[in-house]
């Protein structure tokens, strides 16, 4: 496709709302995604801490 101008490559030949309702939503849903691993990540970390915690070892006394 080629457009004279920015007007009409924003128009996206009339279909603007669904290509770029489209991107958006993709967009906003990628977001969510890194979200959610970043939270589960998290979680994940807090779980293992709690069930393993690190102690040191002081030797044979």
């Amino acid at each position: 496709m080629r457009w004279n101008n920015w007007a009409e490559f924003w128009a996206m030949g009339g279909y603007a709302l669904y290509v770029w309702g489209s991107v958006g939503l993709t967009f906003l849903l990628m977001m969510a995604e890194v979200w959610v691993a970043k939270r589960r990540h998290q979680q994940t970390l807090s779980v293992l801490q709690i069930n393993h915690p690190t102690t040191t070892h002081q030797g044979p006394q």
